[in-house]
């Protein structure tokens, strides 16, 4: 069976009748709201992100984790604080996303609250570097029930992967696929299913079918294009792509660079999914980095209460009248990655 199938398959297996009806509750909320001009919203998030930590052992350019350049504070997840939030959702949250900023694997338990996701039939996935993928942990990760598996591989080369992966080292990247794709056969197991992910910028754009081949001989199920977000984009960058398909940003008669999608003045994500940081801060999407835009914390309320609150209201309100009056929307792209 095609490899993608099955993981469709394995995603709509987890789909139950409360989790199907909420769905259809975001849908028909997300389309009165475009229709009336007011944030009409029904249900809970189908999906949400939390956030395992923000430390990272790399020094990625374009990434605050990597720069070091957080306005907020570093830390790690609380397992109560998340066994709390998944005990509240669980019913009708259909997907979880096991990463916002940092490694999360550099999270000491990190598994331990796969599994807690997982046991509650909730579709898990993840977005890690691949260095601590040593055999203990990648058989670990198998029997975590871990759903989905996204790593990222910006680079064929060592010469090429570090302009990027500032700090990495891609033999163990390749060495922890290696080790996740051994224990799914040993253990006879679909899941993950592995995504190599390739971060289209200018210095690797030459080695796209090198991944794809590199991808095949290793045994990982899927391979992703992904365009680059670049913060100052406005005067150029070196990484920005000379492939136009990679870009996500066009340059203009002045030389200087726009991005080339329109915004729209409306956002399906502020409707189905949101972001829960390590210290349980909820913000809107993965473009708040820095958590500027907090609508709550799960400290000092339950997630429904916040879910429904003035704050958020207000929140999807500013997006429906003009979504260019939020800063963090201006660089926001869609459509950013190439399935290979």
């Amino acid at each position: 069976m095609n490899r993608n199938l099955k993981d469709g398959l394995n995603f709509f297996s987890k789909v139950t009748p409360a989790r199907a009806w909420n769905a259809l509750m975001n849908v028909f909320s997300y389309i009165a709201s475009k229709m009336t001009g007011k944030p009409v919203h029904r249900g809970l998030p189908i999906a949400i992100s939390i956030e395992p930590t923000t430390s990272c052992n790399l020094r990625c350019p374009e990434c605050p984790s990597g720069l070091r350049s957080f306005t907020r504070p570093t830390g790690m997840l609380e397992e109560r604080l998340f066994k709390q939030t998944i005990d509240e959702l669980s019913e009708t949250l259909l997907y979880l996303i096991f990463y916002f900023q940092g490694e999360p694997y550099l999270h000491p338990r990190f598994l331990d609250l796969v599994n807690y996701a997982s046991q509650k039939g909730i579709y898990t996935a993840t977005s890690t570097n691949a260095h601590y993928l040593s055999d203990t942990n990648a058989k670990r990760t198998v029997e975590s029930g871990l759903d989905r598996m996204i790593i990222s591989i910006d680079g064929t080369t060592q010469e090429v992967y570090q302009q990027y992966r500032v700090g990495g080292n891609l033999s163990k990247v390749i060495e922890g696929a290696r080790n996740i794709v051994k224990w799914k056969k040993e253990l006879k197991s679909a899941t993950p299913h592995v995504i190599f992910q390739f971060l289209v910028v200018k210095p690797n754009e030459h080695q796209l079918e090198e991944v794809k081949q590199l991808a095949a001989e290793i045994g990982v199920d899927e391979i992703a294009f992904k365009t680059a977000q670049i913060y100052d984009y406005e005067n150029g960058s070196d990484l920005i792509p000379t492939i136009d398909k990679y870009a996500r940003y066009a340059q203009q008669a002045d030389g200087s660079y726009k991005i080339k999608n329109k915004l729209l003045d409306h956002c399906w994500k502020m409707w189905h999914s949101c972001v829960i940081t390590w210290d349980g801060l909820v913000v809107p999407c993965c473009f708040d980095k820095d958590g500027d835009y907090r609508l709550g914390d799960l400290k000092q309320t339950s997630f429904k209460s916040l879910w429904q609150s003035t704050p958020y209201t207000n929140f999807r309100q500013s997006l429906i009248r003009s979504r260019s009056e939020i800063e963090m929307c201006k660089n926001c792209t869609e459509g950013t990655r190439v399935w290979g």
